[in-house]
């Protein structure tokens, strides 16, 4: 039975483990993104490439998690606007 649990425990942890993305792979998804655009390597042009496509990254997952927690404040709860922290 232990086998069976461990075997069953790793086998999750390695197919987990594949759906995340490093910040390794990202850069190298940005870098080949910008030159798919046509900018070269070693050049401002392509580090500004390199930034905007970062920020994209931090302003979705600043969406993502925005959206996430807006949905434990529904009309039900204590969200925005009740107790403390409320706006008179």
């Amino acid at each position: 039975m232990t086998i069976i649990r461990l075997a069953a425990g790793t086998m999750l942890a390695l197919a987990l483990s594949g759906c995340v993305t490093t910040e390794a792979e990202y850069r190298a998804l940005d870098e080949e993104r910008c030159r798919s655009f046509g900018f070269r390597a070693p050049g401002e042009a392509f580090s500004n490439c390199l930034l905007q496509l970062d920020l994209d990254r931090a302003a979705e997952r600043r969406r993502r998690f925005d959206r996430f927690d807006a949905s434990f404040g529904g009309p039900w709860g204590y969200g925005y606007g009740w107790g403390y922290g409320r706006r008179w």
